[in-house]
């Protein structure tokens, strides 16, 4: 599957964003090009909105009425973080990406409070006067999984809502969005997409709480209908809180998700796991079941960088992410980098 990139060797930092299938960048370009001559009304790039959220709803098992299209995560949040009901207690994972810990926060003068736990705690630390919930389902500093299916049962028990932030997860991680209140997914990392779409799924029961406080024409009932004036026709489903999409990236978008879907996620996260787990036994480390590897090597940015090897820094320690258009010379050459 190498051969639908044309990814730079040494590329391991997908965590941070995704480097488009060459159809994807292909689909774009045109859009571009289209923009650029005015040769091209908008209908087709709107048409492949619904195309990728169609595709996103069969990665995740949620039928297309229950996706939503967006911008960001956090916007997504703000949905959520405003509906909450005053005095609310939020439960996070100590260093939550602050895309799922800062729209709760906000909301401190309405007397919300947001609390920790430690990751690996986070279900036992649900309690009866927990509103909601909120993790991602991949933690963005080390790669760590979360305990989903335990953190569901507990959330449940007392009534909380369960708001899961799956951005490092779908795309190489199977992960079926049904379960949980909110599945919100920002495109541009494992999706492999333009920076500037992301996804919502949600719960009849969120979504009937909710109000679409981004709403505008294209949540609309009938968008060809909903440019002007009153009364207000919004979508009976999950369109009532899309945010008007910015064209040209949805056509990359929905073109990289269909490589994922022609390539599929299991055979995906075989290969993203495997080449993980040959870079931490190349570190002496134990294998994992993360794409996503963290470890503390003095000086290793540093020593990847003299080897043209592009991966991150995260909480004091290197991050190293693998992706469909890695390969084991990638990870070799990782390692001559830090072991020699």
């Amino acid at each position: 599957m190498f051969e639908l990139w044309d990814a730079d060797p040494g590329y391991l930092n997908t965590a941070t964003y995704g480097l488009p299938p060459r159809t994807a960048w292909e689909a774009l370009q045109g859009a571009l090009d289209d923009w650029r001559g005015g040769c091209a009304s908008f209908d087709p790039w709107i048409a492949r909105v619904e195309d990728a959220r169609a595709s996103f709803g069969r990665l995740v098992g949620v039928a297309a009425e229950r996706v939503s299209v967006g911008s960001t995560v956090s916007a997504f949040a703000g949905f959520v973080g405003a509906a909450l009901p005053d005095n609310a207690r939020v439960l996070v994972p100590e260093g939550e990406f602050t895309s799922l810990v800062f729209p709760w926060a906000v909301h401190a003068d309405r007397g919300v409070t947001v609390v920790q736990a430690p990751l690996e705690e986070l279900a036992d630390a649900v309690t009866a006067d927990t509103t909601l919930v909120a993790v991602s389902a991949v933690q963005s500093a080390d790669g760590r999984l979360a305990d989903l299916d335990a953190i569901q049962v507990t959330s449940e028990a007392v009534g909380a809502w369960l708001v899961v932030d799956a951005t490092q997860a779908v795309g190489w991680l199977p992960v079926s969005a049904d379960p949980y209140d909110a599945v919100l997914v920002s495109a541009y990392k494992w999706l492999m997409s333009p920076r500037g779409t992301a996804f919502a799924t949600w719960s009849p029961r969120l979504a009937e709480i909710l109000r679409p406080l981004a709403a505008g024409w294209f949540a609309g009932e009938d968008v060809s209908t909903s440019y002007y004036g009153l009364p207000l026709r919004l979508a009976d489903n999950a369109r009532r809180f899309d945010i008007s999409p910015a064209w040209h990236n949805w056509v990359g978008t929905a073109a990289a998700l269909d490589v994922i879907e022609s390539i599929g996620l299991e055979e995906i996260h075989r290969h993203d796991v495997r080449l993980a787990n040959r870079f931490r036994a190349g570190l002496g480390l134990v294998a994992g079941d993360s794409a996503i590897v963290s470890a503390q090597i003095p000086d290793a940015t540093a020593r990847l960088e003299r080897a043209n090897i592009r991966a991150a820094s995260r909480a004091g320690s290197l991050r190293v992410s693998f992706h469909a258009y890695n390969t084991d010379a990638d990870v070799d050459r990782a390692l001559d980098a830090l072991v020699g």
